[in-house]
């Protein structure tokens, strides 16, 4: 059997956002940056879960995009643009996989961060297939 080769998850959305337009006053990235207390603008994307179906040949991860802001409005505006630009991965190449398909598993929601209560958070779960190299 051939080795499969899976790309990040995580680097391949937080790339995919970097490049976006509508992402360009907010920082993405799978960490928080230096000094983050949930008030910058801010979309952390991390994988959750999900599987790899060997009858299908696809990896099916679950990505959460966890929103910040110092603002509530700002911040459920950057998790509808996030949302919708991860929409759009389908047929994005990487690493010599590709993503075929991409749904929405929970909308972006409202969700307080306790341990930063200066800022507002939205948090989203897509779930990717993605056919490995």
């Amino acid at each position: 059997m051939a080795t499969l080769n899976f790309p990040d998850v995580e680097r391949l959305v937080v790339d995919f956002l970097k490049n976006r337009a509508e992402m360009a006053q907010t920082v993405v990235d799978n960490r928080p940056p230096a000094g983050f207390d949930g008030t910058q603008q801010v979309v952390l994307v991390s994988r959750a879960g999900g599987a790899w179906l060997d009858d299908l040949h696809l990896d099916r991860p679950l990505v959460d995009l966890e929103v910040y802001a110092a603002d509530k409005t700002v911040a459920h505006g950057i998790a509808l643009a996030a949302r919708a630009c991860v929409l759009e991965l389908v047929d994005t190449h990487y690493g010599g996989a590709v993503v075929t398909e991409v749904d929405e598993a929970d909308g972006p929601r409202w969700l307080p961060d306790y341990n930063r209560p200066a800022g507002n958070r939205y948090l989203a779960t897509l779930r990717l297939s993605i056919r490995p190299a």
